[in-house]
C-alpha cells in the first residue's frame, strides 16, 4: 500500500476551463514551495506537454483503455515519486468515456486510483441551474469520488450563493475563477497550441496563478489530496530483460513533439540510450543508430522545411530500407511519403519510404481508440496479435497501408491500415507501450538483431 497525496480536476464537458484552471493550480502549488506531479487521463499529447511546462518536469498520461488496472496504478505510483503531491486533469466531460461506456473516461481512473476529484463547472450564464448539475454530476455513480467544485467563469458577486448551493448539497466550494477573457489559450486543429509556442507562457500562467490565490483555496486543495486513500499497486513487471545496450534515434522538435513520456520510459528500462534529433534542423541521423522513432506532432506546418532538409531525408530512406527498426506513427508516418501536402494545399517531398501523398481533409479522420489485428508477424506484433491504439489526425493517405486491420472498440467501423514488416512500423495509430507489453520487447529485439547484424558484415 502506497500513500499518494493526490487530486483531480475533471469538467462537466470539453471547454469547462480544466487546463487553464489546472495550470494555474499546479503554478499556485510550485509557488507554495511543493514538488509537483502531473497527468493527463486520455491519450493526449499537448496538456502533459503544458504541465512540464509549467511545473518544469515531465507529466504522465493515465488511460484506462490503454492499460490494466494494475498497470495504471503503478504508473500514478512510478511518477508520483519524490513528490508532495500528484495533480490528475480530466479528459472531456466527467463521465465521458467510449460511446456511453465508462472505459476511458476520467470518472474510470478515478474510481481506478481512488482519487479525490474537484468538479470544474462553466457558470456562465448560469445560477440555480448550477444546483441540478452538481447534483447530477455527484449523484449519477454510487461513489462518484466528487468531493468538491470550483466555479469557473463565475461572476464576483454570485459567488456567495453558489458557494452556499453546493455546500447544503454536501460539497466542498473549493472556490472560483472569474470571467479573464485574456486567458484563453489558442487552439488550432488538434487542439491547443503547444506550449513552447507561447513565448509568455510561463509568465501568463504565474500571473494567473497569482491572481486565483484570492478566489482558490489552497488549503482544501491539499487537505482533499492528503484524504485519498492508501494505493494498493503491484510491483514493476519483469517482462523487460535488458539484453545489450542499443542506441535508438528519437525525432523531436517543433514539428515531431506528440511523444509519449512513458514509451521512452519503458525503452530506457529495456537497455535503450535515446539519441534525439531534429528534422527540421539535423543534416544526418546520429551516428550508430540500432533503431529510429518517428513520433506524430505538427509535421504540416513545417513541410516546405522539411522538405528542405533532402540530406536527411536521404539518410532517413537509406537507414529504413537497409533494415533499421522504425517505428513511425502518425506525422511520423506522413514524414515518410513521397509527398506530403502542407496547410496552403501545397505538396513537397518527403522521405519518400510510403508511396503516394499526405493530403489535408476537412475533419477528423478515423478519430479515437481502435484495436489492431497484425495480419502477419511484424516489428510490434505477432500475426492475429490485437494491440490497442488511437487515432486522431485530419491529413490522410493515398497509402494507409493493409498489414494490420483497425476495428472501433464498439465495432461500429473497420478499416485496413498501416505498413509493417518486420522491421517497420508506419501508419497512422498511435501506440502506447504500457498498455501493449510485446511493442517494447520487439521493438528492442529487433533493433539488438540490427546492430549484430551490422557488425557481423
Amino acid at each position: 500500500m502506497k500513500q499518494i497525496n493526490r487530486i483531480m480536476l475533471a469538467g462537466t464537458k470539453s471547454g469547462a476551463g480544466k487546463t487553464t484552471i489546472t495550470l494555474s493550480i499546479l503554478q499556485g502549488l510550485v509557488d507554495r514551495g511543493y514538488a509537483v506531479s502531473s497527468f493527463k487521463c486520455g491519450p493526449d499529447y499537448i496538456d502533459p506537454m503544458f504541465h512540464s511546462k509549467v511545473i518544469g518536469t515531465n507529466s504522465g498520461n493515465l488511460d484506462s483503455f490503454f492499460c490494466e488496472d494494475d498497470i495504471l496504478k503503478n504508473l500514478l505510483y512510478q511518477n508520483s515519486r519524490n513528490t508532495d503531491i500528484s495533480v490528475m486533469e480530466g479528459v472531456m466531460g466527467y463521465y465521458d468515456g467510449i460511446g456511453f461506456s465508462d472505459t476511458g473516461s476520467t470518472y474510470s481512473i478515478a474510481a481506478i486510483t481512488k482519487t479525490p476529484v474537484i468538479l470544474i463547472v462553466d457558470a456562465k450564464g448560469i445560477s440555480g441551474s448550477l444546483g441540478a448539475i452538481l447534483h447530477g454530476f455527484s449523484d449519477y455513480k454510487k461513489d462518484s469520488y466528487i468531493k468538491g467544485v470550483i466555479f469557473n467563469r463565475l461572476p464576483d458577486r454570485l459567488y456567495d450563493s453558489a458557494r452556499k448551493l453546493a455546500e447544503d448539497m454536501g460539497m466542498q466550494s473549493i472556490g472560483y475563477v472569474p470571467v479573464l477573457p485574456e486567458w484563453n489559450l489558442e487552439s488550432r486543429h488538434l487542439g491547443l497550441v503547444t506550449a513552447d509556442e507561447i513565448k509568455d507562457i510561463k509568465d501568463r500562467i504565474k500571473r494567473l496563478a497569482d491572481k486565483l490565490s484570492d478566489t482558490i483555496d489552497f488549503d482544501k486543495i491539499l487537505l482533499l489530496a492528503g484524504q485519498a486513500e492508501p494505493l494498493s499497486v503491484s510491483e514493476e513487471s519483469s517482462y523487460l530483460d535488458k539484453k545489450g545496450k542499443i542506441s535508438i534515434a528519437v525525432a523531436q522538435d517543433e514539428a515531431f513533439c506528440f511523444i509519449y513520456k512513458d514509451n521512452l520510459e519503458l525503452l530506457k528500462k529495456a537497455g535503450a540510450e535515446l539519441y534525439s534529433f531534429s528534422p527540421l534542423r539535423d543534416r544526418f541521423l546520429p551516428e550508430n543508430m540500432d533503431g529510429l522513432l518517428l513520433y506524430g506532432g505538427y509535421p504540416e506546418l513545417y513541410a516546405k522545411k522539411l522538405s528542405q532538409n533532402t540530406s536527411l531525408l536521404c539518410d532517413i530512406k537509406k537507414a529504413i530500407e537497409g533494415g533499421m527498426p522504425t517505428i513511425a506513427e502518425c506525422g511520423g508516418f506522413m514524414y515518410l511519403h513521397e509527398t506530403m501536402e502542407d496547410m496552403e494545399g501545397i505538396d513537397y517531398p518527403m522521405v519518400g519510404v510510403i508511396p503516394g501523398r499526405c493530403f489535408k481533409t476537412k475533419h477528423l479522420q478515423r478519430f479515437g481508440y481502435v484495436y489492431l489485428e497484425g495480419r502477419e508477424e511484424s516489428l510490434i506484433a505477432g500475426k492475429q496479435e490485437v494491440i490497442k491504439a488511437h487515432e486522431f489526425h485530419y491529413w490522410d493517405s493515398e497509402s494507409a497501408g493493409q498489414d494490420f486491420h483497425a476495428v472501433k472498440p464498439d465495432g461500429s467501423r473497420e478499416w485496413d491500415c498501416v505498413h509493417a514488416n518486420k522491421n517497420l512500423y508506419a501508419g497512422f495509430p498511435h501506440l502506447y507501450f504500457s498498455g501493449n507489453n510485446s511493442i517494447t520487447k520487439r521493438f528492442v529485439d529487433r533493433c539488438i538483431h540490427h546492430r549484430l547484424s551490422k557488425h557481423s558484415r
